[in-house]
C-alpha cells in the first residue's frame, strides 16, 4: 500500500487549500475521491498512472468537492468504474454509471483490499476506506488536521451520527488518517478525541446561553462565535442547528417558532 496524494486544485472558502485525492496503483488502480474536474487534477492523475488504466474511482460522499469531477474523469478515463454508497437525491447530479458500495464491503484496490466503513455525520453516505494490514484509514471528511469538521444540518448532516462515527474509528485504532483536506494525521486518537471534546464544550456553551432565555440560531451564533469572518457565518449557523437538533432528539431542548429553549426541571 503506497498511495499517491494528488491535489484536486480547487481552493476556496469552504475547501481551504483544496482537496486531496488518493491514487492506489496496482492490479486495480484506484482513485479515492473525484475532485471537481479541474484540468490540472486530471493531468496529474494521468501522469501518475504512467500509461496504466484507471480501474475505479471510490467516492467518499456526495459533496461537490469530492464527487463533481466524476464526469470529467469518466471522459478522460472511459474504462473506469465509479463507486460510492448511494445517496439518490444527489448522485444523479453527476451522471456517471454509479455502482453501489455497502457498509463493510471488501473492495480490491491496487494490489490490496480495502474495507468500506460507513462513517455518517458530515454526510449520510460518508464512507471511509480501511486498510487492515497497515491500519491506514482513508477518512474523507471525517477529520481535518487543525480544524473542525462542518456538520451541514440542511443537507442531512447529523451530529449524533458524527460523534458515533468518531468513536467507531477510535475503537479501530488506526495508525494514520489520510484525509481529503489538510495534512496526513499521524495522531488519530488525539485528533478524534479532541473533536469529541470540542463538540461537548460547544454543547455546554449552547446550553449555557439558552439558560438565559430562548434564542434563535442567529442569536446563538452572535454569542458563541465572536469575531468570526462574515463568510463563515452560514457554516457556524449550520453547526449550531446541528447541535440543537441533537439536543432536541435527546429531549434536552425544544423550540417555539424560531427560538430555542431548554427542556428540563
Amino acid at each position: 500500500m503506497d498511495p499517491i496524494a494528488l491535489h484536486a486544485h480547487n481552493p476556496g472558502p469552504y475547501t481551504g487549500d483544496g482537496n486531496w485525492t488518493w491514487l492506489i496503483p496496482g492490479r486495480v488502480t484506484t482513485l479515492i475521491d473525484a475532485g471537481t474536474g479541474e484540468t490540472a487534477h486530471l493531468d496529474e492523475v494521468e501522469r501518475a498512472l504512467d500509461g496504466a488504466p484507471l480501474g475505479q474511482v471510490l467516492v467518499t460522499h456526495a459533496h461537490g468537492d469530492h464527487i463533481s469531477g466524476a464526469p470529467a474523469l469518466a471522459s478522460r478515463f472511459p474504462g473506469a468504474r465509479f463507486r460510492k454508497m448511494p445517496w439518490s437525491d444527489r448522485d444523479t447530479r453527476w451522471p456517471v454509471p454509479w455502482e453501489p458500495i455497502t457498509a463493510n464491503e471488501q473492495i480490491a484496490a491496487g494490489d490490496e483490499t480495502l474495507v468500506a466503513v460507513h462513517t455518517p455525520g458530515h454526510a449520510p453516505d460518508h464512507l471511509s476506506f480501511w486498510h487492515e494490514p497497515t491500519r491506514i484509514l482513508f477518512c474523507g471528511d471525517l477529520a481535518v488536521k487543525g480544524t473542525t469538521v462542518f456538520i451541514p444540518s440542511n443537507t442531512r448532516g447529523d451530529l449524533a451520527d458524527y460523534l458515533s462515527s468518531l468513536e467507531r474509528v477510535i475503537a479501530m485504532q488506526p495508525s494514520r488518517l489520510l484525509p481529503a483536506h489538510g495534512p496526513i494525521i499521524e495522531d488519530p486518537r488525539t485528533v478524534l478525541r479532541g473533536y469529541i471534546d470540542h463538540r461537548r464544550e460547544r454543547e455546554r456553551q449552547i446550553l449555557t446561553a439558552l439558560e438565559h432565555g430562548a434564542l434563535t440560531p442567529d442569536e446563538l451564533v452572535a454569542r458563541i462565535y465572536r469575531d468570526l469572518n462574515e463568510h463563515l457565518m452560514p457554516m457556524a449557523r449550520e453547526s449550531i442547528v446541528a447541535h440543537l437538533v441533537k439536543l432536541a432528539r435527546e429531549g434536552r431542548a425544544g423550540r417555539r417558532g424560531e427560538a430555542w429553549h431548554i427542556i428540563g426541571p
